[in-house]
């Protein structure tokens, strides 16, 4: 007969530790409160070189065919090599990780995304529409950020809290200041995408918004995450330092 207060049974994972597995798992998690950043540790957080190729080629890709091809708009079947090598690319990328048993979660992501930004190109027959989740994930990103402001929790600070199993960071001044410019800096990114992208998406400038959101992409977003993680370790490397002294006294 089966005890069912048996201790070694486990528990199922409460929410904020489910969170905190999603954390880790980001480019942030990655990302050490305390350690001296390196560009090496930097480029592990964006997924190594792999990464990079597999986040910067298939926009590429895209921006090459489709200066070739020269779609006419309206014509989904022009436009049909400009979406599909991408997705073939990025398909491509996850046989890649699972043949030499790589995490996949990513790949998989990525592909999904392009998948459906090819498809609304597709119905549409206008190239331009390649680009709309792009657009609204940023304009996702701003409301998640302003909100998580207004109501005084700043999403980065809830995610270095998560990260490293300090629930109390909001208590702390010097945490919670580092905290909001962060989150400020990230709600700034992709507004400032938008402000760009979304232009050249209503006058149909796919060449420049292609070339746009290639350029705001990963060097930005490499930039980013180093003035985070810089701003991250001065806070919680000073306070933990100063906790660590004020118990030896």
């Amino acid at each position: 007969m089966n005890d069912q207060n048996d201790p070694t049974e486990q528990a199922p994972p409460s929410l904020s530790d489910a969170m905190a597995a999603a954390a880790k798992n980001s480019g942030l998690g990655k990302v050490t409160p305390g350690e001296a950043p390196t560009a090496s540790a930097l480029l592990g957080a964006m997924g190594g070189i792999r990464g990079l190729v597999e986040s910067i080629l298939p926009g590429l890709m895209f921006l090459v065919i489709y200066s070739i091809t020269r779609p006419t708009p309206g014509d989904w079947v022009e436009l049909l090599p400009a979406v599909l090598v991408p997705l073939a690319v990025s398909v491509v990328f996850v046989v890649i990780r699972v043949l030499t048993r790589q995490p996949v979660l990513s790949a998989i992501a990525g592909a999904l995304g392009i998948a459906i930004s090819a498809g609304l190109a597709l119905l549409t027959g206008r190239a331009e529409d390649n680009f709309v989740p792009g657009l609204v994930i940023n304009a996702v990103l701003v409301v998640v950020m302003l909100t998580s402001i207004a109501i005084r929790r700043p999403f980065i600070g809830v995610l270095v809290g998560l990260l490293v199993g300090d629930p109390g960071w909001r208590s702390d001044r010097a945490k919670y200041k580092v905290a909001l410019i962060a989150t400020v800096l990230w709600a700034l990114l992709p507004a400032l995408r938008l402000i760009v992208e979304l232009p050249l998406y209503l006058a149909s400038a796919t060449d420049a918004l292609a070339i746009a959101k290639l350029i705001m992409g990963v060097p930005l977003y490499a930039i980013l995450l180093w003035v985070t993680w810089l701003l991250i370790r001065t806070a919680w490397s000073t306070s933990t330092g100063e906790s660590d002294a004020q118990r030896r006294v």
